[in-house]
C-alpha cells in the first residue's frame, strides 16, 4: 500500500469568501490510495476553523475526517481532544500519520453519526461530509463523496442531530455545495433552535465528477443547462 502527499487545490476562485479573506493553502497531508483528496472544499472549511475562537480544552469533532485535515487544523489551534471519525479504515490510517508526524494528539475513531453522537456532545464540531448528488447507489469506491440523488444522504440527519452533538454554546461549521440545497441545511439547523450564518463561499469550476454527471444534474433540475459552475458554502450554527 502507498500513500501520496499533496497540497489542498484551492482553485482559481477560491479567494472570493464571505469575508473577502483570501482561502489559506492546506499543508501536505499524507494520503492512502481510495481516501477522499483534499480540495477546495477541505480548503475552505479549514480557513474558517481559522477564524473560530476555540475554547482552551475544548472537545472537538472532525466528522468525515478524511486525511485527518480538520482533524489536525483544530488540534494547532488548541483544542483539549479532538476525535476524527471515519467509516474508512485507510482515511483513518491516513489521519493517523498525518496527526503522528505532526505530533498532534488525534483520536481517530472508526463510525459515522451514530458513533459521533455516543462519543458527543463536543464544544466544537466540523463536518465536510459527502454532499454530491448521484444518478447510482453509493458504493464504497464512491461513498467518500456521493450522497443520493439529491445530494442530502449525510446532510439530513446531521443537521438534524446539530443540536445533539453540540454543547450549550457550542458551534459547528459544516461545509457543502449549493448543488445539495444550503437553504435546506440552514432551514433545518434553525429549526433545531440553532443561530445560523454564512462565514464563507466560494465558486468553482466543476471537477471531473461533476463534468461526468451534467446531463444528470440538469435533467435532475439541479443546475441550469450549460452551468459549469458550483458554488462552495460553510455555515456556522451556534448553540
Amino acid at each position: 500500500m502507498t500513500t501520496s502527499a499533496e497540497p489542498v487545490r484551492t482553485g482559481p476562485l477560491a479567494a472570493r469568501s464571505v469575508i473577502h479573506q483570501p482561502v489559506p493553502a492546506a499543508p501536505r497531508m499524507l494520503r492512502l490510495p481510495g481516501v477522499y483528496r483534499p480540495q477546495e472544499d477541505t480548503a475552505l472549511l479549514a480557513s474558517a476553523i481559522a477564524e473560530l475562537a476555540i475554547p482552551a480544552g475544548a472537545r472537538a469533532l472532525d466528522l468525515c475526517t478524511g486525511t485527518g485535515a480538520q482533524a489536525i487544523t483544530l488540534a494547532r489551534r488548541g483544542a483539549g481532544t479532538v476525535l476524527a471519525v471515519d467509516l474508512s479504515r485507510r482515511a483513518l490510517a491516513s489521519a493517523r500519520l498525518n496527526a503522528l508526524v505532526r505530533q498532534l494528539a488525534v483520536r481517530p475513531c472508526r463510525g459515522g453519526l451514530a458513533r459521533a453522537l455516543r462519543e458527543g456532545p463536543f464544544d466544537v464540531v466540523v463536518a465536510n461530509p459527502p454532499y454530491v448528488p448521484s444518478p447510482a447507489p453509493t458504493v464504497r469506491s464512491t461513498r467518500g463523496w456521493d450522497a443520493g440523488p439529491d445530494g442530502r444522504a449525510l446532510l439530513d440527519p446531521l443537521c438534524a442531530a446539530a443540536g445533539t452533538l453540540l454543547r450549550p454554546g457550542g458551534t459547528m461549521l459544516l461545509v457543502h455545495s449549493t448543488l445539495s440545497d444550503v437553504d435546506k441545511s440552514r432551514e433545518m439547523l434553525a429549526a433545531r433552535g440553532l443561530r445560523v450564518s454564512v462565514v464563507r463561499r466560494t465558486r468553482i469550476p466543476f471537477g471531473p465528477v461533476l463534468s461526468g454527471r451534467t446531463e444528470f444534474l440538469e435533467a435532475a433540475g439541479l443546475i441550469e443547462p450549460g452551468q459549469r459552475v458550483e458554488e462552495l458554502v460553510v455555515l456556522r450554527a451556534d448553540r
